[in-house]
């Protein structure tokens, strides 16, 4: 009876503690929210832009590190620009915190993200850019605005136009190639990977796909073992003048990686 009872009410202990561990962990996310808010609203006005930056920057390891999350990056080395084309598979909303946590980025989005609540106000207010899928005109003046910033930028496209799971890799859309072609500017890839850090394996837990909602991706994350973020970037990509051959080179370069640990 007494084993029994010790045992029972260890599962408490433990369910009561795992519990209070993820109302902690909520609270953290709802206050480094606010603080990105204050930041964005009261300070970023008078930021230069190395500062804004750097701010970017410390916000998104902050965040990665309420969820438990550490960062690797391969191939920095290979970064050999400050103005670029960064083309990136796509897994889970938080990819683009991962992204900024190494290297702040300006990113294209579809349209449905600027109605998020608060992030997609966040997102406006980093000049992310937003994309209509489907509609032809949209995308031109997309590629147009793209080649202009370019000048200027590091700009990160998701060419798949949807997240997967982050064992594949699905066909590349090659319409927003055409803004490095028309602007000269240098492409890489970056392949960005999800790993339980006790085992050493893939994990979807950042996954947010199919009809899954914001909320239901962030409780994933938060219920999770810690993981690993990887991102790893490529060499500069050689100058091709043809968008498609552009897009079927950079998304062969990331399946072949993501083929290398499944």
């Amino acid at each position: 009876m007494l084993i029994a009872f010790l045992i029972s009410e260890r599962i408490v202990f433990s369910f009561l503690y795992m519990n209070l561990s993820r109302i902690f962990t909520i609270l953290q996310i709802i206050v480094h929210v606010l603080k990105g808010c204050f930041i964005l609203l009261l300070l970023f006005p008078w930021l230069k832009a190395g500062q804004r930056h750097r701010s970017i920057r410390h916000w998104c390891k902050q965040l990665l590190g309420i969820f438990n999350m550490r960062l690797s990056v391969i191939g920095v080395e290979h970064l050999m620009d400050d103005h670029y084309l960064m083309a990136a598979n796509h897994i889970s909303w938080i990819d683009i915190h991962v992204i900024n946590a190494f290297k702040p980025h300006y990113f294209v989005a579809k349209s449905e993200v600027a109605s998020w609540p608060i992030f997609g106000w966040m997102a406006k207010q980093l000049g992310t850019l937003f994309i209509e899928r489907g509609k032809s005109s949209s995308i031109r003046n997309m590629v147009q605005e793209i080649a202009i910033q370019l000048n200027q930028k590091a700009i990160c496209i998701f060419p798949e136009g949807t997240s997967t799971d982050g064992k594949q890799v699905s066909p590349f859309k090659s319409n927003l190639f055409e803004a490095a072609i028309v602007a000269n500017a240098p492409v890489y890839t970056l392949v960005i990977q999800y790993f339980d850090v006790r085992t050493g394996n893939k994990t979807t837990a950042p996954a947010f796909i199919g009809e899954m909602g914001l909320l239901d991706s962030i409780w994933n994350l938060i219920c999770s073992p810690p993981i690993c973020a990887q991102i790893s970037i490529s060499a500069k990509l050689p100058a091709l003048k043809e968008r498609k051959a552009l897009a079927e080179l950079s998304q062969s370069l990331i399946a072949a990686q993501l083929c290398e640990r499944r």
